[in-house]
């Protein structure tokens, strides 16, 4: 399957940039996280390079977005992955679980779950993060966060875990700029700033409250940025698991 050419990272942009239909990569907003503050993220390694982002959501399983899809290694317990800290397990994947109708045009289901070739030693560095428990919308205004590692420029990566806040969108709010949102997926952003997610965190995670709700999907170059609602597929990821 084809990756998305301009996945999602944190950043704050004027809107006199912003070109409809574009992903910009520019980090205006956004800091370093506290080290190892979010011990369920993962950083995706493709072939000789760091790609999307995901998150532990079982002993054996990372979820990250379908558009991600590739030759992957997963690198957990990582903050500065140009160092090689002794908190990092670097785990192949034995499985890839891409929702079965995933559609890399509307990004339409772009959810992805990975089950490693083993599980990994759960310690400080290293935890699953909680999913949702019941299929329900969060309500707007939600305070959430998002974290990656990504473009901080328009040519340079971070190396260094960054992370932001954001809330949610009402889905009638969210309908305005999305007119083809579904289900499936929930839009977040800031209401005063323009803190979003672009270049280098797609499959990242949304947390709200200290469970996982949204993987980091897609938008354009100003907030909202559109994230998959995890709580829809909660079916879906059961089975998939659970098989």
């Amino acid at each position: 399957m084809q990756r998305l050419n301009q996945p999602l990272l944190i950043l704050l942009l004027s809107f006199s940039l912003a070109q409809p239909d574009a992903l910009r990569s520019q980090i205006i907003g956004g800091h370093e996280a506290k080290p190892h503050s979010r011990p369920y993220i993962a950083i995706l390694k493709t072939r000789d390079s760091f790609g999307c982002g995901g998150f532990l959501v079982a002993p054996q399983w990372v979820m990250t977005a379908a558009h991600c899809m590739s030759d992957i290694t997963v690198v957990l317990g990582a903050h500065d992955i140009s160092a090689i800290e002794k908190s990092q397990q670097v785990i192949g994947v034995e499985a890839y679980h891409m929702h079965p109708e995933y559609n890399l045009v509307t990004f339409a289901n772009d959810i992805l779950l990975l089950k490693l070739a083993f599980k990994p030693v759960l310690n400080k560095y290293v935890q699953i993060v909680p999913l949702p428990k019941s299929s329900s919308d969060l309500p707007g205004g939600t305070p959430c966060s998002i974290a990656g590692w990504g473009l901080i420029d328009e040519n340079r990566a971070t190396k260094i875990l960054q992370e932001t806040n954001i809330t949610i969108y009402s889905r009638r709010k969210c309908l305005k700029f999305y007119p083809t949102l579904d289900d499936g997926m929930i839009c977040a952003g800031s209401h005063t700033q323009l803190l979003d997610t672009s270049q280098g965190d797609s499959g990242g995670p949304m947390v709200c409250n200290s469970v996982v709700h949204g993987v980091v999907s897609h938008g354009y170059s100003f907030p909202p940025g559109v994230y998959t609602r995890i709580a829809h597929y909660l079916p879906w990821i059961q089975k998939v698991m659970g098989s």
